[in-house]
């Protein structure tokens, strides 16, 4: 005859016995041979990179452009910028803080420094920090896709200083 306190011990080690079967059975995946697939896309992205606010964030949405040679233009971008979301983007939880009147005059490669100086229609010392850092951004996007191209705002009442755009 067994005694309870031996019964204990016996079937706490019969437990841990078949805990370890298990977990050492593993996931029951297989080991296979090496799958190839295709290479890796390259290339420029398919569309207009624009920077929009989706959850008090920057964040960088591609639209599709129209048939023709090359990504577009940073006027371009700009311009689809000001316009703001459209109504798939703004149900997808985007917006953005630019006002429409900030439409591009011009931009260009700085005179005096590296970078890209934009003219833009409307006040740029009134913009808010994140309608800026969007502008920015977006137009750093446009000319070297990697946002370390620093971008100074020209307007009517007076330009910001060169600044990168602040994800990169």
């Amino acid at each position: 005859m067994i005694r309870p306190g031996r019964r204990r011990v016996t079937r706490t080690l019969l437990a841990g016995g078949l805990l370890l079967a298990v977990l050492t059975a593993g996931c029951g995946v297989r080991p296979t041979d090496v799958i190839t697939g295709r290479s890796a896309v390259s290339g420029p992205p398919a569309g207009t990179g624009l920077y929009l606010i989706s959850h008090g964030e920057l964040a960088l949405i591609l639209r599709a452009t129209k048939p023709g040679p090359g990504p577009s233009s940073p006027t371009e971008a700009l311009a689809q910028l000001a316009s703001g979301p459209t109504p798939s983007e703004q149900r997808a939880g985007f917006s953005s803080e630019v006002p429409p009147d900030s439409t591009p005059v011009s931009v260009s490669p700085s005179a005096d420094e590296p970078g890209i100086t934009v003219t833009m229609s409307g006040a740029v010392l009134s913009l808010s920090t994140v309608a800026a850092n969007q502008i920015i951004c977006t137009v750093a996007f446009a000319v070297a896709e990697d946002g370390t191209t620093p971008v100074t705002l020209v307007g009517p009442d007076g330009t910001r200083p060169p600044w990168p755009c602040p994800l990169e």
